[in-house]
């Protein structure tokens, strides 16, 4: 049995890939890699497979990283991996430099964001060369969406063949799971707690990047005008990599219309016990939330970037606007929570739109098929 290694920067970032590590280890001994925080054996338990810790760092970081390198090259060496996957930018680098180096047979990177698209200057030419070496040394490249696919030609990243996998998204969408049970409507009431509130969700990472700056200020503006109205903000903040503004927070602690409930194992209740999903990212490559929220039964406002593009169809499931734009994501919250009936019939038609494209069993039965398409 052919040895498929598949690798993270972070061993959090591998719950992202639930289940099908299971899945593909009925083809192949799988095994997960990625910085061990703590959570590689939770992993190893509910997927089933071997996993090996090995230190990595998002930032950059020369000493770091070179170490990085060696570490995977000589775990390559020792363990003769047939296939290499690798799917977040700073793995993904090591391990395709680690594998070509190794003469790992197949190396496929799976791009799912380019970071470079909201940076300048020096910075911006060192994540675009980082993106090249990476696509060089693989010998696969898989774009997650469109529009990665379109950015990576564009920006004349690389010139293999880009084709996504099924319709795009890493691991699709577990419906069951995703879905309206008895549980989760129980837990989504005691969130909301008897409140008659217009609630609007955002699900993700607290910085500046996901257009928190601009998302606070736009509620703010909304709640002063339509005081029925209630923002839910769900996840961390990561002040070292990319803070959001010293206001940003301030409105947040004393806006009693905002509610920070932190980062949360489980979503499901928090969406069902909202009305309307808002993502006003910067850059995405194909976003998780997107496809959970509208699989949950919610209309949408996502700004008119990769994957959120591919997600959500102006009109039938939600609201696309520009990117970095306050006074749009202002007018459409304040449409959507003055109109309720084309905020319904938006949420009316979201699972089916996510079931017909982005079923888990779909995504991966395509993956394992590319997997075993190789020479």
């Amino acid at each position: 049995m052919h040895k498929l290694f598949r690798l993270n920067t972070i061993d959090w970032s591998l719950g992202m890939l639930r289940g099908q590590l299971r899945f593909l280890n009925q083809e192949f001994e799988v095994v997960a890699i990625a910085n061990d925080s703590g959570i590689l054996k939770e992993v190893a338990e509910r997927e089933g497979v071997r996993t090996i810790g090995v230190p990595m760092h998002r930032e950059i970081s020369i000493a770091a990283d070179c170490r990085s390198l060696v570490a995977l090259y000589k775990l390559f060496r020792r363990e003769r991996p047939y296939i290499v996957h690798s799917n977040t930018p700073k793995a993904s680098l090591l391990s395709m430099v680690a594998a070509w180096a190794a003469r790992v047979p197949h190396r496929i990177y799976l791009v799912t964001g380019l970071r470079f698209e909201t940076t300048h200057g020096i910075l911006r030419f060192i994540l675009k060369t980082m993106e090249r070496i990476t696509c060089l040394c693989a010998t696969k490249v898989i774009p997650e969406g469109d529009g990665v696919k379109e950015t990576l030609h564009r920006e004349h990243i690389t010139r293999k063949p880009l084709q996504k996998i099924h319709h795009g998204n890493i691991n699709g969408i577990d419906l069951g799971h995703f879905a309206r049970t008895p549980e989760v409507m129980q837990r989504a009431t005691e969130i909301r707690n008897g409140s008659e509130d217009f609630t609007f969700i955002f699900i993700g990472r607290m910085v500046r990047d996901k257009g928190i700056n601009e998302l606070v200020a736009a509620f703010d503006r909304l709640n002063r005008e339509m005081p029925a109205t209630k923002l839910l903000l769900v996840g961390k903040f990561e002040d070292e990599l990319d803070p959001v503004l010293p206001e940003t927070k301030h409105i947040i602690e004393n806006n009693p219309k905002i509610e920070f409930a932190g980062y949360q194992n489980d979503v499901r209740p928090f969406l069902v016990a909202s009305d309307v999903a808002v993502l006003p990212s910067y850059r995405e490559g194909f976003p998780n939330v997107v496809i959970q929220a509208g699989a949950m039964g919610l209309a949408q406002i996502v700004t008119d970037i990769n994957g959120c593009n591919e997600v959500v169809i102006e009109g039938q499931n939600g609201v696309i606007i520009p990117k970095q734009n306050e006074e749009t994501l202002y007018d459409a919250m304040r449409r959507l929570a003055t109109d309720r009936e084309l905020t319904a019939r938006m949420a009316a038609s979201a699972r089916e739109l996510i079931a017909t494209r982005y079923r888990q069993e779909d995504v991966w039965a395509e993956l394992l098929k590319m997997y075993k398409s190789l020479d």
